[in-house]
């Protein structure tokens, strides 16, 4: 799911392609002369197609350090590009990882997968305008793929264009009827806005489909309880949480519940709800 919340990065750098390691041999004296001899290290070889099947199962931290040799052996690979933007944007490296999938486009300039990579990184770091660009050629290059227009639509509220945004998940919901995550982001816009009972309305049409993951369900449970609909956003936390954590992210929506009633206002989620989320 597109996330509309932001982070913090940190720049890591590849090596180039073509680099020769050398090792010198100690000097052996043949015929009374001297003379260092060098040995070209062997290249190293890209990882088989079952090395890289593993590596996707494994954890961001280990995925980026996977994906960073992967480059390191052929910095042209977009898969290698693609999959270590990917891990570093889980890492919270967003400007990195946005950089990574722009170097990606350097070499294939109509990758699709390197463009939506551009775009998330940016909306991750709550600059979705530096994603837009992007995530439009995205969407022309495949007319017919909902994710461009869903992760536009997060873009499009981070910039306050809140119309394009609309157009875009609704343009999404005619390709994707019930997608989970265009629903979810709109809903979450939705709840930025004060409009807890219209999120509401999104993220059950959402969290009822097949693949509905946790944090649809738990961002459910977020805009039951904004409406002070507790019971049942405790049952769904208690469901999908370990008990630490339920405990955490109840105790956050009764401080946030009683901060909204307390002013007058209506309270929406702040950053730590997805911190306590995990995400």
């Amino acid at each position: 799911m597109s996330r509309t919340v932001a982070a913090v990065a940190i720049l890591i750098s590849t090596l180039s392609a073509g680099t020769v390691h050398a090792q010198v041999r100690p000097t052996v004296p043949v015929s009374g002369q001297t003379a260092p001899q060098t040995q070209a290290a062997a290249p190293r070889s890209p990882a088989s197609a079952e090395q890289r099947a593993a590596a996707d199962r494994m954890d961001p931290l280990t995925r980026s350090v996977f994906w960073a040799r992967e480059q390191e052996v052929d910095p042209r690979d977009p898969i290698a590009g693609v999959k270590a933007a990917q891990a570093l944007r889980e890492l919270g490296q967003h400007e990195q990882a946005a950089a990574t999938a722009q170097g990606v486009l350097l070499v294939q300039p109509q990758n699709v997968e390197a463009m939506l990579e551009v775009g998330r990184a940016h909306i991750a770091r709550g600059q979705g305008f530096y994603g837009i660009a992007a995530l439009e050629q995205a969407r022309d290059l495949s007319p017919r793929d909902w994710r461009p227009l869903s992760l536009l639509g997060v873009a499009y509220h981070q910039v306050k264009r809140e119309a394009d945004a609309r157009q875009a998940w609704n343009t999404g919901l005619t390709l994707s009827p019930d997608n989970p995550e265009i629903l979810t982001n709109a809903a979450m816009a939705q709840t930025e806005g004060g409009d807890a009972a219209g999120a509401e309305t999104l993220l059950r049409r959402a969290a009822a489909q097949p693949n509905a993951s946790t944090k649809i369900r738990l961002n459910l449970a977020l805009v039951l309880g904004l409406q002070g609909k507790t019971a049942e956003a405790e049952q769904i936390i208690r469901r999908d949480l370990p008990p630490e954590m339920a405990d955490r992210n109840l105790a956050w929506l009764r401080a946030r519940t009683a901060a909204g009633a307390g002013n007058g206002t209506s309270p929406t989620p702040g950053r730590t709800w997805s911190s306590l989320q995990g995400r």
